[in-house]
């Protein structure tokens, strides 16, 4: 890569964290928890924050969802269907959400109003792990159907995760999927990250998904 291509790709990166920082002061000031979902496409991110969503609400919880596509706004209906506030961002060509375009789609709401948002990322299991979105945690997803080894494929964004969500284990036996080596590959990668099994299909492991985020923002109120 050429001189002036990194310089202006850390210039880039640079412009964004400023961005970033003042984001996240403006979350801990509202005391709202944003959560980053990042993952390759097909991983079901989707299907598991409309359940996150639906369970977040009947408890009590305020939250809200900001989602990032290349185009279309189906998963912004989908999730609406929770009935959450929700936003979508269309990209275009750019592969990954930024924090100028999260700080776009922010505009109107007030965010002492939710206890949780949720951003879902663009499908993408590379640039995402560049650009800071400001948030509180970052969650990345692997499915049963995804093979194993990904996290050593993908070692940046699995180890800049706080968690890993196994998705889709309701299929794990139907496509061989082999529990302890996809573990060991994400302990390789990312020993610091949690690990929850979920499947949105059956519910398994979303509630402990839930408790975990629920925990993070006691976490984030009590340092405040």
């Amino acid at each position: 890569m050429k001189p002036r291509i990194l310089e202006l790709r850390q210039a880039v990166l640079d412009k964004n964290d400023q961005l970033a920082h003042a984001l996240r002061g403006q979350f801990e000031a509202a005391g709202v928890l944003v959560v980053n979902l990042v993952s390759s496409p097909g991983a079901g991110k989707t299907a598991l924050l409309e359940e996150t969503l639906r369970r977040m609400q009947a408890r009590g919880w305020r939250v809200a969802a900001i989602v990032g596509d290349l185009a279309t706004e189906n998963d912004a209906r989908r999730l609406a269907r929770s009935g959450a506030p929700v936003r979508q961002i269309e990209t275009g060509a750019l592969c990954h959400l930024e924090a100028d375009l999260v700080a776009r789609r922010l505009e109107g709401w007030r965010l002492d109003e939710f206890d949780f948002l949720f951003i879902e990322n663009v499908g993408n299991l590379v640039c995402p792990s560049d650009y800071d979105l400001g948030e509180a945690v970052r969650a990345v997803l692997l499915a049963v159907t995804e093979g194993e080894d990904k996290p050593r494929k993908y070692p940046p964004l699995f180890h800049s995760a706080d968690l890993a969500l196994l998705t889709k284990i309701d299929l794990a036996a139907a496509v061989e999927f082999d529990r302890n080596a996809a573990l060991a590959s994400l302990q390789a990668v990312a020993p610091h990250a949690a690990i929850f099994e979920t499947s949105a299909r059956t519910g398994a492991g979303i509630d402990d998904w839930i408790e975990y985020l629920a925990a993070r923002r006691r976490d984030l109120n009590r340092n405040a």
